[in-house]
């Protein structure tokens, strides 16, 4: 199917790692121009070396700060001269008991998760609006990276959980506020996928993470990458104001490996 993505503009926060990396260089193989931002400028130096002569550009670039967001909007749209899609994924992860966290911890929690995805959406929608001013096909789409523990909270997670939670909800109000300029607002969330931030608790836990899923493996950020594409192209144009989990399956009923052990069980 061509989604006809072929040199639109992508923004990806957080995207020189894990789902977000992914990601942006899945829309660079749709012929897209990328933009990517985090905060690491070792892996923002790879993942260029990794793109070579490719239509990308990558910024250092605190996504809690409003105007370092604002600014980095407005070096996106001087650098390729419009911005069709605003991927927001930055996010973290910080477990711990809720009665163990403190305020600063609860701030950089609140501040990457639910701040950082409130102001880059305001953010993504000025450049959007720009871009679909001179077009007559939709202005846009904003895709948000969500959580599972959104849908299932997590004991150990509590404030990390809601965040994602109020991030779905951002999602819901925001495609209602900005349908009449034609721009999308979509959430993502992921199943348990390996990644750097999950590489500790995978050497724990896979086998009870993997008993949870119906599809017996673990997700990796490819198996995301493509939900993102499709979501951002007019395949999707009716697509809105929801999520879409992209989870293998994951508890999807009380017994998700049933399908396996009656396979097992019948030889």
């Amino acid at each position: 199917m061509n989604l006809g993505l072929k040199g639109k503009t992508v923004v990806v926060t957080g995207g020189a790692s894990g789902i977000g990396k992914a990601v942006a260089k899945q829309f660079l193989a749709e012929g897209c121009n990328v933009a990517v931002c985090g905060r690491s400028q070792a892996r923002l130096d790879a993942m260029l070396a990794e793109c070579p002569g490719m239509p990308i550009m990558a910024a250092s670039v605190d996504v809690t700060n409003t105007t370092a967001l604002e600014e980095f909007a407005t070096a996106v749209l001087k650098r390729f001269g419009r911005v069709d899609v605003w991927v927001n994924n930055a996010g973290m992860s910080d477990p711990m008991p809720f009665e163990e966290a403190d305020e600063a911890a609860f701030h950089r929690l609140v501040d990457v998760n639910f701040k950082a995805v409130f102001f880059g959406c305001q953010a993504a929608a000025r450049v959007l609006r720009v871009t679909g001013a001179e077009k007559t096909a939709p202005g846009g789409v904003i895709l948000n990276t969500s959580s599972f523990t959104s849908v299932i909270p997590t004991a150990g997670k509590a404030l990390y959980g809601a965040t994602k939670a109020a991030v779905n909800n951002l999602t819901e109000s925001f495609a209602a506020e900005l349908a009449a300029d034609g721009i999308r607002v979509v959430a993502v969330i992921p199943g348990y996928i390996a990644t750097e931030m999950t590489t500790a608790n995978i050497a724990k836990n896979r086998d009870w993470l993997v008993s949870n899923i119906s599809a017996k493996r673990l997700g990796t950020p490819e198996d995301m990458a493509g939900a993102y594409v499709f979501l951002a192209s007019d395949a999707a144009q009716y697509i809105t104001g929801t999520t879409l989990q992209v989870a293998g399956g994951k508890l999807c009923v009380q017994n998700p490996l049933w399908s396996w052990d009656r396979k097992e069980a019948q030889g």
